[in-house]
């Protein structure tokens, strides 16, 4: 089972915690991404490659876009 994860919804101004959640490598970054409580938005939080590869869910790679 995935560990649960906090989460700031920024349009609501509230947190959330959740165990639904996907992990995004963005440029070397990893995220945990939720979809919102709220609302049809998603939430990012940062979190550390070492979380990112011991919480048990596949790591999606997504492109950075370059200006």
């Amino acid at each position: 089972m995935a560990e649960q994860v906090e989460f700031f919804d920024v349009k609501s101004k509230g947190k959330f915690k959740t165990d639904d959640y996907k992990i995004v490598d963005k440029g070397g970054r990893f995220f945990a991404v939720a979809k919102s409580k709220s609302g049809p938005h998603e939430c990012w939080r940062v979190v550390s490659k070492d979380f990112a590869g011991k919480c048990g869910k596949k790591i999606e790679k997504q492109a950075v876009k370059k200006k």
